[in-house]
């Protein structure tokens, strides 16, 4: 029985508002041509507010990428250690007791990843097999569950501890004056989550089925540029409208645990806009409501890009309203367009 247990989140102290964005995109970029598209459009992005592991005029600052490299490396090893000690208190484990971490993260690079630097600081046995997830963006926080999953699966006393960590304002770009690349500027903020994964016990969400979908074709709708400056992120403007091909993925994978997708009783669902959410429960014939974890996760964190599947899924763990056997679908969406997919009854 492998269980996902209550993850760990945090955010970093500097703070900037859905008002404060708009100011600054209408002081920076005055005589950009489709400035009243893009003030529109991260108006109603739904998020209030966004973190920042810098204050905004650091952010605004690009000394070059390896210096932002150098703030990557600095500030994970500065951040993670305390959330994943955290994590693994929720699960009642310790590190000695962890076979596997799955390390995520698509806005900063090091090698060794972080897992080899966790595993000599942080007391886990050499032994640790470590997997680290760099190129499905948005996805990686579903793909990471279900490598875990796969992993509990294959040796079933196993126990897999998940990273996220994700500093996306290290990805912001002057020079990139593109409609998405504007919407993106005011849609995604830093953060941090970590779960553990417990092939035997805990309380949680018990996972039972997994799966994996790539709308063909669309490779290039969501992608980096990879630059001597950089990453830069770049979305093409029909991203919001993948939720119709994808719903009957989701219906798919449910059906085969001969679920209904429309009439399970909780969804932990990457909220990477408004629209997703939106168009996600016409197509799955859903109330809104049920979407209520994801949707705090933006209004409060924006897109934290890898972490937002965890932080919702922590959310529903604080609310405390699932029940014994109720049943329930976690999705990731990001890059290739690629779903990441699984299903799960609660277990206490």
């Amino acid at each position: 029985m492998t269980v996902l247990c209550k993850p760990a989140v945090t955010v970093p102290d500097h703070v900037i508002t859905n008002e404060e964005t708009l100011e600054l995109a209408t002081r920076l970029h005055s005589t950009h041509p489709q400035l009243p598209l893009i003030l529109s459009l991260i108006e109603h992005t739904g998020v209030r507010k966004r973190h920042l592991i810098q204050p905004i005029e650091e952010v605004l600052r690009h000394p070059g990428f390896d210096a932002r490299s150098a703030v990557y490396e600095a500030e994970s090893k500065a951040r993670v250690p305390a959330v994943v000690r955290q994590a693994l208190d929720h699960a009642q484990l310790e590190p000695q007791e962890i076979d596997l971490i799955v390390y995520v993260s698509c806005t900063g690079f090091m090698m060794p990843s972080l897992t080899a630097w966790l595993i000599n600081t942080m007391g886990f046995r050499s032994e640790t097999r470590q997997l680290p997830i760099a190129q499905l963006g948005c996805a990686g926080g579903g793909a990471a569950v279900n490598r875990a999953h796969d992993f509990c699966t294959a040796y079933p006393d196993a126990n897999v501890l998940v990273v996220a960590c994700e500093f996306c304002s290290l990805c912001y770009q002057p020079s990139d004056l593109s409609v998405g690349s504007l919407l993106s500027n005011g849609l995604f903020g830093d953060g941090i989550a970590a779960v553990a994964v417990r092939g035997n016990g805990g309380t949680g969400v018990r996972l039972e089925l997994n799966g994996s979908y790539l709308i063909p074709h669309t490779e290039d709708w969501i992608s980096y540029a990879v630059r001597p400056t950089g990453f830069h992120f770049q979305l093409d403007k029909r991203v919001p409208g993948t939720m119709e091909p994808l719903a009957p993925a989701l219906r798919a994978v449910a059906e085969q645990n001969q679920w209904n997708a429309s009439k399970l009783d909780f969804y932990i669902i990457h909220a990477g806009g408004p629209r997703i959410l939106d168009d996600l429960s016409r197509f799955l014939d859903v109330h809104p409501e049920a979407f209520r974890f994801s949707r705090a996760t933006l209004t409060e964190y924006g897109n934290i890009a890898s972490a937002v599947v965890l932080d919702a899924l922590g959310r529903m763990f604080d609310e405390a309203s699932a029940l014994e056997g109720q049943r329930g679908l976690l999705a990731g969406f990001g890059p290739g367009i690629t779903a990441e997919m699984s299903l799960g009854t609660w277990t206490g």
